[in-house]
């Protein structure tokens, strides 16, 4: 199991495209949404208010979220009291979402995906996609973005990553994921930066954006081994796993860690954020 090798979330997201119906990929995350909205990791709000502030939104100011899931960063927007329309295409996390942003009337999920929806253009202060950018099309989401923004509006890019072993215990699960899953590798910290710059990149590199504001910083977490195999079971490399295959991987991994690790687990996870300016 190499440290540095890891394959690209695009990679990951190409492979979705080209072996799965658009059914199935509109209804990715519905089996386990609940577990999602559980044990994903959270935003910091410290790191959403400085793109508040960075973007200079306001409690007038009107954002688009693209795949907000079951409202994990709408909630730290929300909290500012600007108007959030918010798609989804996947009908049970929409109802989370609905549920975890009712104290906030001002939000409006729509369970659609973004490339089905009918665009009003220019009506945007901010468009937002948190952990969602590479789930779009890419012949669409640069210039369907773009249209949605006011002049010089912005394009949030959100990331979180999932919490992740030290590489030492990690690599003691190497015989059993060789067994279960070999094609899930270890995802360093430096390569998911990586990866997501190189998404950012992306956007300048389309002609819609510049003026390019990127940051991040790393988190410690802890999680109890019931919640880390739940978080897994959330992730698309285990969603594709045969499910006897992710069955007997997961009660490897279980069985491991806690004579490793007991019922708790520190990991690690990073938040990243990139900011790019309508043209």
């Amino acid at each position: 199991m190499n440290k540095g090798k890891s394959e690209s979330w695009s990679n990951i997201y190409r492979e979705i495209a080209d072996n799965y119906s658009r059914q199935a990929r509109e209804s990715w995350y519905s089996k386990v949404a609940d577990a999602y909205d559980r044990t994903r990791p959270r935003y910091s709000q410290a790191v959403c208010d400085r793109i508040i502030e960075l973007t200079n939104l306001s409690s007038s100011s009107t954002v688009l979220e693209l795949g907000c899931g079951p409202g994990i960063a709408t909630v730290p927007f929300a909290r500012l009291g600007c108007s959030l329309v918010c798609l989804e295409p996947s009908y049970e996390a929409c109802q989370l979402a609905r549920q975890n942003c009712r104290q906030h009337p001002q939000v409006e999920i729509i369970n659609t995906t973004f490339e089905a929806w009918e665009l009003n253009c220019k009506n945007f202060d901010a468009v937002l996609a948190a952990s969602s950018f590479h789930w779009l099309d890419p012949e669409i989401k640069y210039r369907k973005t773009a249209a949605a923004l006011k002049d010089d509006g912005s394009l949030i890019l959100l990331w979180n990553t999932p919490p992740q072993l030290d590489f030492d215990i990690y690599q003691s699960l190497q015989e059993i994921y060789q067994t279960h899953a070999p094609a899930i590798e270890y995802r360093s910290i430096t390569s998911h930066q990586h990866n997501l710059n190189q998404i950012a990149e992306t956007v300048i590199d389309s002609g819609y954006y510049h003026d390019l504001q990127s940051d991040w910083l790393i988190r410690e977490v802890t999680y109890s081994l019931d919640d880390y195999i739940t978080m897994l079971s959330t992730l698309s490399p285990y969603i594709m796993l045969e499910a006897r295959n992710r069955e007997l991987l997961f009660a490897g991994i279980r069985e491991l860690l806690q004579q490793k690790c007991g019922e708790s687990l520190q990991l690690s996870n990073l938040i990243a954020w990139h900011i790019a300016r309508k043209m």
